[in-house]
C-alpha cells in the first residue's frame, strides 16, 4: 500500500482541517507543519512501513537523514530526533552548538518500496532551541512562501530534472553508462531511450505510484543525459519532490551499477544539465499570469506577470550563485562548443516568447520558465530567491520592456562562482530572501562559496600541466 499526499488537494486540506500543532514541546504552533500529532505514525502504520528516512537538506543541497524504525516514529514526530549539525555540513553550526531537532512534515511522506521494501521518506524542518533553524533551506522557502501569502499570492512550480548516467573508469574518469550512446545528436533518440528502458521505466513507475503524474521521459542533448518530468504543484511540494526524485534516480541507477549525476557539466564536450523552473502565481485558486485585458508585449501575460518577469531579470545576477552554485556550473554556462552545437544555457538575462535561448522563456500565457538554473541547484533556495525577485518586481510594478531587448534590467550574467557571490552580496533582495528567517545566512552562504572557489583555485589541474609544463 502506498500513502502519499494528493497533489490536487491544497495544503490546508491535506491537514484534514487539523489545527497547527505538534507534540514537540517548544514548537511555535503558528510555524509548525499543518498536521495533528500522530499523523505520521498513522501513515507509517497504514502503509506497512518498516523504516523512515527522516531527511533534511543542507545549504549545498545534500540530503541528510537518519533511518528511523517504525517503532520510534512517535519520537521523530515529537521532535526528539537530533543531528549534530556541524557534521551534516553547510547548515550554519559549529561543533559546540546544540543539536538540530528535526520536525517532520507528514504531507511529504513518501513510500519507497521500489528502493527497499518497507522503506519510506519524510522531509523535515530543522529546529534549534525551540525555533525553526534559519540556515535550513526548507525553512527559508516556507517563510518566503508565507511572505507571498501576505500579498494573497501562491506560487506553483514545475521542475525539469536533468541528469547523466555514467560509470567510472579505473583512473577515475567518467564514461557514458550506455557504451552504444555515441550519436553526434542523441537528443530524443528512440534507441538510446530503449536501451535505458529498465531504469527510465523504473523511475517513471515510481513517480506514478506516488501520484506525481510523470508525463515524459526523454534522452537529452548529451550522450548519457536524460530528463524525467512530473506535474507542477505548489512550490514546496515541487521542491520536496525534486529532492526525493534525485534520491530515487540515484538509488535505482545504483541498482543497475550506474551513477546518476546531477553535476552541471560532467563532460567538457557535451551539453550540461539544467534545472528549469516553470513558475506561475495564483490568487484565491485562480491563475494570475494569463492576460485578461491589457497585454503590452503580446505574450499573453497580465501586467502582474510582466512585473514578475522584470523582478527576476533585475535580480538575475544576484540570484546566480544560488541557481548555479558550484564551480562546475560555470563550465556549463561558459561552454563555447558542445558535440551537438548548442549549450542551452543562457549567458544574458533576457526574456522572450517560446524561445529557449532566453533566460526567461514564456511558452504560453500560463507560466514563465526560468532557464538559468542548473542540476546542482538546491531546489528550496532556488525557488525562494526567484520568488523574492519576482515579488520585488510585482510590488514595485516594474516593467521588463519589450521581449528580447537589452534594457537596464538585462545584462550579462556572472562568468564564475566568485563573480556570482559578489553579485549576491550586493543584491539586497536576494540577501533578504536568504536571511528571511534570521540574519547571517546570506553571508554564511557567500563564505561557503568563496571557500569552494578558493579550494578549486588552489588545486593544480591536468589542464595547467598540459598548458604550462614546458611553455617556457
Amino acid at each position: 500500500m502506498t500513502v502519499t499526499a494528493d497533489p490536487s488537494v491544497g495544503v490546508a486540506d491535506r491537514a484534514n482541517g487539523a489545527s497547527r500543532q505538534s507534540s514537540f514541546p517548544t514548537l511555535d504552533p503558528d510555524r509548525a507543519p499543518e498536521s495533528a500529532p500522530g499523523t505520521l505514525a498513522r501513515l507509517v502504520a497504514d502503509s506497512g512501513t518498516r523504516f523512515v528516512l527522516a531527511v533534511f537538506t543542507n545549504l549545498r543541497g545534500k540530503p541528510c537523514a537518519k533511518l528511523v524504525p517504525a517503532s520510534a516514529v512517535d519520537q521523530l514526530e515529537a521532535g526528539e530526533l537530533g543531528f549534530a549539525g556541524y557534521a551534516a555540513d553547510a547548515i550554519g553550526q559549529q561543533p559546540r552548538d546544540p543539536d538540530l531537532l528535526v520536525v517532520p512534515d507528514p504531507r511529504s511522506f513518501t513510500t519507497l518500496d521500489f528502493v527497499k521494501p518497507g522503506l519510506a521518506l519524510v522531509h523535515c524542518d530543522p529546529w534549534v532551541s525551540g525555533e525553526p533553524w534559519r540556515f535550513a533551506p526548507r525553512v527559508i522557502l516556507g517563510r518566503m512562501l508565507a511572505d507571498a501569502a501576505n500579498d494573497g499570492l501562491e506560487l506553483k512550480v514545475g521542475a525539469e530534472v536533468e541528469y547523466f548516467l555514467v560509470r567510472k573508469n579505473a583512473d577515475g574518469s567518467l564514461r557514458t553508462a550506455d557504451p552504444k550512446d555515441d550519436e553526434s545528436h542523441p537528443c530524443y533518440d528512440a534507441r538510446g531511450v530503449t536501451r535505458m528502458y529498465e531504469h527510465l521505466a523504473g523511475v517513471s513507475d515510481a513517480m506514478n505510484v506516488l501520484g506525481w503524474a510523470n508525463y515524459a521521459n526523454d534522452h537529452e542533448d548529451g550522450n548519457g543525459q536524460f530528463e524525467q518530468n512530473f506535474a507542477y504543484d505548489e512550490a514546496m511540494v515541487t521542491a520536496d519532490r525534486v529532492m526525493t526524485l534525485r534520491y530515487i534516480i540515484s538509488m535505482l541507477a545504483e541498482q543497475r551499477d550506474m551513477i546518476a549525476t546531477f553535476m552541471p557539466k560532467p563532460f567538457t564536450d557535451r551539453t550540461g544539465s539544467g534545472m528549469h523552473l516553470h513558475m506561475s502565481l495564483w490568487r484565491d485558486g485562480d491563475p494570475v499570469f494569463p492576460a485578461a485585458g491589457d497585454d503590452p508585449y503580446g505574450l499573453g501575460l497580465s501586467p502582474t506577470a510582466y512585473s514578475f518577469i522584470a523582478g527576476v531579470l533585475a535580480h538575475a545576477s544576484g540570484m546566480h550563485s544560488v541557481l548555479c552554485p558550484t564551480i562546475n556550473s560555470y563550465k556549463r554556462i561558459g561552454a563555447r562548443t558542445t558535440a551537438s552545437g548548442a549549450t542551452w544555457s543562457p549567458t544574458d538575462a533576457t526574456y522572450g516568447g517560446n524561445d529557449r535561448t532566453h533566460y526567461l522563456r514564456v511558452p504560453d500565457g500560463n507560466r514563465v520558465e526560468l532557464r538559468g538554473g542548473d542540476g546542482s541547484a538546491n531546489p528550496y533556495l532556488a525557488v525562494a530567491v526567484q520568488l523574492a525577485a519576482g515579488l520585488d518586481g510585482v510590488r514595485k510594478d516594474l516593467d521588463p520592456g519589450p521581449p528580447a531587448t537589452v534594457t537596464e534590467t538585462t545584462h550579462t550574467l556572472p562568468p564564475t562562482l566568485l563573480h556570482a557571490v559578489e553579485e549576491m552580496s550586493r543584491d539586497e533582495v536576494v540577501r533578504a530572501a536568504l536571511d528571511i528567517v534570521g540574519d547571517g545566512v546570506a553571508e554564511y552562504y557567500a563564505d561557503l562559496k568563496r571557500e569552494e572557489f578558493t579550494s578549486w583555485h588552489n588545486t593544480v589541474t591536468q589542464w595547467e600541466i598540459n598548458e604550462y609544463l614546458t611553455a617556457l
